[in-house]
């Protein structure tokens, strides 16, 4: 299992970026996928998480800024960040739980730094 995210970059407060992560090896169109980021210093944090039927739970920090999706067909989960601001400044991973024979496994992409510049 692979996940690969993009997306990443510098941008102005107030402006708008997209992550993409691509899942490989196996079929999420079942599986909760999840955004996370850390900034410096800090712990890593839940940022947003969609589920198999497209529901979505957003940080407090986020709601309405953010916005979680997914394609199935490419294995593939966005996260669209608007109304960027300097406090959103992180790397920020794409995560999947995967549950085999009762046993969980978690699988992380490898980060994409954002820089949101005041």
């Amino acid at each position: 299992v692979q996940l690969q995210a993009s997306g990443g970059g510098l941008v102005q407060a107030g402006g708008s970026l997209r992550l993409s992560c691509a899942a490989s090896g196996s079929t999420f169109s079942s599986y909760t996928m999840a955004w996370y980021r850390q900034a410096s210093e800090k712990q890593r944090e839940l940022v947003a998480n969609i589920l198999r039927d497209g529901s979505a739970m957003y940080t407090d920090d986020v709601k309405g800024r953010f916005t979680i999706f997914r394609d199935n067909t490419l294995n593939t989960i966005y996260l669209q960040m608007n109304s960027l601001a300097p406090e959103d400044t992180a790397v920020y991973y794409c995560f999947v739980p995967v549950v085999k024979n009762a046993v969980e496994y978690h699988y992380w992409g490898q980060g994409t730094q954002v820089t949101v510049s005041s």
